[in-house]
């Protein structure tokens, strides 16, 4: 088992920026990807940013550029850093960890308990 707790979330005005962190314990081993999910209000839970065991990342096309997903392998801890935020950033954001690389929710069987971001305009 893989556990993963987020933390980071907040409120922000629009421009501003915050980080936020995945932790994961357990049998990290099998872990190949941890992506970033969001959902936003009344949406459907999207990808955001994806990072792999060797390092290659993937960003959804509305966070390119203001999105930084980093990990720090000795404290099992991924980061997305989200700069420039807007108001349709809002939305809960959990990562997610597997086995597999893919961008789809449902190939990642361990997942966190979520964050609020909440950016105001």
């Amino acid at each position: 088992q893989v556990r993963l707790v987020e933390s980071g979330g907040g409120l922000v005005q629009a421009g501003e920026s915050l980080r936020l962190s995945c932790v994961l314990s357990g049998n990290i081993f099998s872990i190949n990807t941890i992506n970033w999910y969001r959902q936003p209000p009344g949406k459907q839970r999207q990808f955001v940013a994806g990072i792999t065991t060797v390092g290659s990342t993937n960003y959804e096309d509305s966070v390119k550029g203001r999105f930084t997903i980093s990990r720090d392998k000795e404290k099992n801890t991924v980061y997305l850093q989200m700069n420039s935020l807007r108001p349709e950033d809002t939305a809960v954001y959990t990562c997610a960890a597997g086995a597999d690389f893919g961008l789809s929710q449902y190939e990642y069987p361990y997942w966190g308990q979520g964050t609020q971001v909440t950016v105001s305009s």
